[in-house]
C-alpha cells in the first residue's frame, strides 16, 4: 500500500476527510517545507527555541509536516507560539521564584522532543498507514495534552493556592503534582483551543461537513485535561523520587492521551 501510494504523486482534491492526501503530495510537501522555513526564522528572531532546540524542531516539524499533514504542522506551531506566550507571561516574578526553566525564555531541544515527540510518532503511522482521518483527533488529543500541561504550569505557578494531586495536601507553588485552580482554567483553556485548531484545520479546511463538531471538540478537551492530570499524578509519584524526568513525564502523559484518544475515537465511530 505505502510503495503503490509513493509511486503515485497524482494529489487527490478533498471533499471529505476520508480524502485527504498528507505524506508526499505535492501540495504537502511545499506548503510543509515552507512552514518549516517560518518555523525557524520565527523561532531564531522571537527567541522561541534555542540553537539546539531550532535544529530539533526542524526535523520534527518536517516528519509532522511531510508524513503527516500540513495542517497537523500548523497545529504543532500554534501549540508552539502559545507555549512560548505563557512561558513569558509574567516572566520576571516566575524566575524570581524560581519557576523559569531558561534564563530568557526559551525552550530547550528537550522540551521539543517531550512535547513533539509522540505526535511525530502519530504522522509516521498516519503515513505509514494512510490514516490520516482516523488519527487526526489522535495527533490533536496528544497535541492538546502537551498545551494544557504548558498552561497549568505556567499559569498556575503563580496562583499560591496550590495542593499535591495524590494528598490534596496543600503544597509549595512549582512543586512536581502539584495543581492550583488557576493551573486547572488554564489547562482545560489550553486543551480547548488546540481541539478547536484541529477540528477547524484538520477538518473543515478539508471540506469536511459540521457534523459531531461538538463531540469532536469536547473529547479533545477532555482528553488534554485529562493528560494533563496524568502528567501531574507521574511528577508526584514518579518524577519528585528522581525516578524519571520531566521531558519522560510529559512523554509519556502524552502517549497517554493518545492512547485514550484513540481508543474512545473508535469506540465513538470515527470518522463521523
Amino acid at each position: 500500500m505505502v510503495i503503490d501510494y509513493l509511486l503515485d504523486s497524482v494529489g487527490i482534491t478533498a471533499t471529505d476527510l476520508t480524502q485527504i492526501v498528507g505524506g508526499l503530495d505535492k501540495t504537502n510537501l511545499w506548503v510543509s517545507i515552507s512552514l518549516v522555513i517560518l518555523l525557524t526564522v520565527i523561532s531564531k528572531y522571537r527567541n522561541i527555541l534555542d540553537g539546539p532546540g531550532i535544529a530539533t524542531a526542524i526535523i520534527l516539524g518536517t516528519i509532522v509536516g511531510v508524513l503527516g499533514h500540513w495542517t497537523w504542522l500548523v497545529i504543532l506551531l500554534s501549540f508552539l507560539a502559545a507555549g512560548s506566550a505563557a512561558t513569558k507571561w509574567r516572566w520576571e516574578e516566575k524566575s524570581a521564584k524560581g519557576f523559569a526553566e531558561s534564563e530568557d525564555g526559551h525552550r530547550k531541544w528537550s522540551n521539543v522532543v517531550a512535547n513533539g515527540g509522540i505526535p511525530g510518532v502519530i504522522a509516521i503511522f498516519a503515513f505509514m498507514n494512510e490514516s490520516w482521518d482516523s488519527l487526526l483527533p489522535v495527533y490533536g488529543s496528544a497535541i492538546a495534552v502537551a498545551a494544557a500541561d504548558t498552561f497549568a504550569s505556567e499559569f498556575g505557578c503563580v496562583d499560591p493556592r496550590v495542593r499535591m494531586i495524590t494528598t490534596m495536601n496543600k503544597c509549595e507553588p512549582g512543586l512536581n503534582g502539584g495543581w492550583s485552580p488557576n493551573g486547572q482554567v488554564a489547562a482545560f483553556i489550553g486543551a480547548f483551543i488546540i481541539a478547536i485548531l484541529t477540528w477547524a484545520l484538520g477538518w473543515l479546511l478539508q471540506g469536511g461537513s459540521t457534523t459531531g463538531v461538538m463531540t469532536f471538540i469536547g473529547v479533545v478537551t477532555i482528553v488534554g485535561w485529562i493528560g494533563c492530570q496524568i502528567d501531574s499524578l507521574l511528577g508526584a509519584t514518579l518524577e519528585n523520587r528522581g525516578l524519571i524526568g520531566k521531558g519522560q513525564v510529559n512523554a509519556l502523559s502524552i502517549a497517554a492521551g493518545a492512547l485514550i484518544a484513540w481508543q474512545w475515537f473508535a469506540a465513538l465511530g470515527w470518522p463521523f
